[in-house]
């Protein structure tokens, strides 16, 4: 299971990172964070997941979370101080991001920076979003996983602690799955391949069971160029302008 935010003073010292996910639906998050290398990274001692319930920080029989804006209009707006207390509790010692349409978009350059921080803590908002006092006073980050809007910060949280934990050592079987993916190295990855050698009558290209290494490894080159050229020409324009 994993821990709540009163479990993370007793958690392993000997891991590589601990992600805090502030929330009000940590439930959201147990069997995503269960499952593939997140959880085998949790169980190898990697890194720790600590789901703070936001609604644990109100004091309203309701246990109220969020209000009307000022100034009118529709939606709702999540309250500063339930955020502030959670993150007050917390004592974060590394980046606090919160994830928002209103933010950076997310990339592999971003997985990479935040993979080498001890902790992370991520605020889930909702509705039109947390309180800008709460943003001023902590956030050092907004992070946005895409130009749509999503119900909550939950789903785009878990992309970004997908993305990262990946990339911790150990977390792979081996560091080459890594390095051969897509974004790695700037561009796309080349198209792949595995048995049958001949499906819907469609055959694996004849280089890649060649066994000749050098021919493959050029192949790929080529694959990728032309996947990144056809899809993604904006991330060749970027490497240009570097």
């Amino acid at each position: 299971m994993i821990v709540g935010d009163e479990a993370l003073v007793d958690s392993d010292p000997g891991i590589q990172m601990r992600i805090n996910v502030v929330t009000i639906f940590p439930d959201y998050f147990q069997g995503p964070l269960a499952l593939s290398i997140p959880g085998r990274a949790r169980q190898a001692g990697l890194v720790d997941y600590n789901l703070v319930d936001l609604r644990d920080h109100t004091h309203d029989r309701h246990r109220t979370t969020d209000d009307e804006p000022f100034g009118g209009g529709a939606g709702m707006v999540m309250k500063p101080e339930p955020f502030h207390e959670a993150l007050e509790a917390l004592e974060p010692s590394g980046p606090v991001i919160s994830l928002t349409p209103r933010g950076r978009p997310f990339d592999h350059e971003t997985a990479v920076r935040l993979a080498v921080t001890s902790e992370l803590t991520l605020l889930c908002g909702r509705y039109k979003g947390i309180d800008q006092r709460v943003t001023d006073r902590w956030v050092e980050e907004e992070i946005s996983v895409g130009d749509y809007v999503l119900s909550g910060g939950e789903p785009a949280a878990l992309v970004v602690i997908d993305a990262v934990v990946r990339l911790l050592p150990g977390a792979l079987g081996d560091h080459e799955s890594a390095a051969s993916d897509s974004f790695y190295h700037g561009g796309l990855s080349a198209p792949a391949y595995t048995r049958p050698a001949e499906w819907d009558d469609r055959a694996v290209p004849e280089v890649l069971s060649s066994g000749d290494h050098a021919r493959i490894v050029a192949w790929r080159a080529r694959m990728a160029d032309h996947a990144t050229r056809t899809a993604r020409p904006d991330l060749l324009d970027l490497d240009a302008a570097d």
